[in-house]
């Protein structure tokens, strides 16, 4: 019975430590800056607390932008960043939030999945700007008109990345997705792990109407704020040892895009598709992936 006793108390002191491990687990903060790091730029960039969510204020201001990056790299993943931009007059800015490998990487086999934001004069949208590097060669532009105003609020911006394709997405809609079609010869990332990296920057030359729009410096320092950094990383389908191994044929990663979704806000909310611009590539052809098997 004294056996049976002891037992008994030991399952109740175990059960005890669960639940309190479990709720310090549930209250655990996390720290931003135990995940991404400031790499480059302006010193007026800050690590602040906002109702009780660490956030990162990058700042742009007449000596430099800045930059950051995570702290590791994986090969196929989602990665998530909720972002509010530059409020008022941010014409000729770059807010981004991309994905990049290793430095030591040459670039002619670099890869890159890119999110940018490009600024705009007071009262007029933030245009999206998207595009994928392999191998060093990009071109693979997309852009669209937000249906809200990110200024105003944090938004979720998403790269989903697996072997089978490439999704943009904003506040989980899909807004984009590349389709890995080697089959066809369609330049796809499948080797290098990437960091997550972000900035923001001036590009006055270009990023505002074609740089019609130059850059306010009366509205200098301009701030962008960061926070919440998730990755997540690529699950195969049942059965398979890792994402990499996922058989060409399989439809596992087919129920990670929402095509109708996808379709509406490609209708509603695109401005620019590289692969209706006739005039880029008169001389060329289209790149394979805009063209139909």
């Amino acid at each position: 019975m004294v056996a049976s006793s002891s037992s008994c108390k030991c399952r109740v002191l175990a059960s005890a430590l669960v639940v309190v491990l479990a709720m310090a687990a549930r209250g655990a903060v996390a720290y931003l800056y135990d995940d991404i790091k400031v790499t480059w730029g302006s010193g007026c960039s800050f690590f602040y607390m906002d109702n009780d969510v660490d956030t990162l204020a990058l700042c742009l201001d007449r000596s430099s932008g800045t930059g950051i990056s995570s702290n590791g790299s994986y090969l196929f993943a989602r990665y998530d960043m909720d972002i509010k931009l530059i409020a008022n007059d941010s014409a000729g800015t770059v807010a981004t939030f991309y994905l990049l490998p290793d430095d030591n990487v040459p670039w002619e086999y670099r890869d890159e999945i890119d999110f940018e934001f490009l600024g705009n004069a007071t009262g007029e949208p933030y245009t999206v700007h998207t595009n994928i590097y392999v191998n060093g060669a990009g071109g693979r532009e997309q852009q669209f008109k937000l249906w809200f105003d990110p200024t105003e609020d944090f938004h979720t911006y998403s790269i989903e990345w697996n072997p089978k394709y490439i999704i943009f997405l904003v506040d989980d809609t899909p807004i984009r997705a590349y389709k890995n079609d080697r089959a066809r010869g369609v330049p796809f990332p499948t080797w290098q792990s990437l960091t997550a990296e972000g900035s923001l920057w001036d590009a006055e030359e270009w990023a505002t109407q074609g740089g019609q729009v130059k850059t306010d410096w009366s509205q200098a320092p301009f701030y962008a704020y960061y926070r919440n950094f998730r990755v997540t990383p690529c699950v195969p389908s049942p059965g398979v040892a890792w994402c990499g191994d996922e058989p060409p044929e399989s439809t596992w990663f087919d129920q990670r895009l929402d095509a109708a979704a996808l379709q509406r806000v490609q209708a509603q909310n695109m401005i620019y598709d590289y692969c209706v611009d006739q005039k880029r590539f008169k001389d060329t052809g289209f790149p394979v992936e805009c063209t139909t098997a």
